[in-house]
């Protein structure tokens, strides 16, 4: 009995001297396929329209001479598309835009391109419709073709402008014109004027993206004209009781969602296409290594005996289209032709 009683003894302090540790949460098992499902579920492969606009904008140098051709099928915001590529190849200019504008497009981003106010122009009288663009780092722009943007496009509600010197000297003598003029005053508010009040300037301008502007010019917008706030900030309140738009953000550019998709290395190659390296010179070879001034001349000749067929077609193109030109408007060749088509009827006639 007194064996018993001893043996429970020792079995119970051995169980208060026992560090019982918690036991682990259980982690789930991982498959190894599990790795691979996330990837795919975020990446989605591009469509055959971002695939073909990829390879059209690699080799947009190639065709840039044709493109008012190429494109005259195309719908419209695939011509949207070719000019947001072009834009960054720096091979956007008057006669590309021109010839892709159409009346559908509702925002333009121009920033960095060689556009001038002539093209500006005619892009405002095809587009009236348009509610942003974007004419920032654009040199070759002045107060004479903002004006005309102001004048055909009623709808305009986001300007993006300054960043380069000439830019920003433009956008400092535009704010006499971004300030609406009224015919007559009788409201107590902006918000109450209707556009039929307003006799000219911006009518429906709200949005100014001006990330380097000036003091004065701040102020005389905040004074005279309210309704237009000038670089606004995502909110979440939105601002002044307004939500402001993406086109509106100064952290993106304008035609970000444009190209969403399109691969960008379509604007990052070069027009021409990169040969192979040629094989490097064995041990056995005796001939001396040509100079660097010697390789430039050799590559400069390749590249000039490569270009001299597509120079030559231009010219023809530009030769053929400056006798349409001639044609048309020359009365002169109009009467020359005239009579040969007369005298050509009369000798069939008789």
């Amino acid at each position: 009995m007194e064996k018993g009683k001893s043996a429970a003894n020792e079995i119970t302090s051995s169980l208060k001297d026992l560090h019982l540790k918690p036991r682990p949460k259980s982690t789930p098992v991982v498959s190894p396929f599990d790795s691979f499902a996330s990837p795919l579920k975020k990446t989605r492969p591009p469509s055959l329209v971002n695939l073909c606009l990829g390879i059209l904008g690699r080799y947009l140098e190639d065709i840039i001479a044709d493109i008012s051709e190429i494109a005259a099928g195309f719908p419209s915001d695939i011509k949207l598309v070719l000019v947001a590529i072009a834009r960054r190849r720096q091979l956007l200019n008057d006669d590309v835009l021109i010839s892709l504008a159409e009346v559908s497009w509702k925002i333009l981003d121009l920033s960095g391109s060689d556009v001038t106010d002539f093209g500006l122009k005619k892009v405002a009288e095809i587009c009236i419709d348009l509610r942003a663009i974007d004419i920032s780092n654009c040199g070759k722009i002045t107060v004479a073709g903002v004006s005309e943007l102001i004048y055909h496009c009623h709808s305009l509600e986001t300007l993006r402008c300054g960043g380069c010197p000439r830019s920003e000297i433009t956008a400092r003598q535009c704010v006499s014109i971004l300030k609406p003029k009224l015919n007559h005053v009788e409201e107590d508010s902006w918000e109450e004027l209707e556009n039929v009040d307003i006799g000219s300037g911006s009518q429906s301008l709200c949005w100014l993206v001006w990330p380097k502007i000036d003091d004065d010019s701040k102020e005389s917008l905040a004074v005279e004209c309210p309704r237009i706030a000038v670089n606004p900030q995502p909110l979440p309140l939105g601002f002044r009781g307004l939500q402001v738009p993406k086109e509106a953000l100064a952290n993106k550019a304008l035609d970000h969602f444009i190209i969403d998709g399109i691969d960008p290395k379509t604007w990052a190659v070069s027009g021409a296409t990169r040969r192979p390296p040629a094989p490097a010179p064995t041990a056995c070879d005796d001939t001396p290594e040509p100079s660097m001034a010697e390789r430039f001349k050799l590559a400069f000749l390749e590249r000039d005996a490569r270009l001299a067929p597509k120079r030559a077609k231009n010219a023809r193109q530009h030769r053929r289209r400056a006798e349409r030109e001639y044609l048309m408007n020359s009365s002169s060749a109009k009467s020359i032709i005239l009579a040969s088509q007369a005298s050509k009827f009369w000798h069939n006639k008789s």
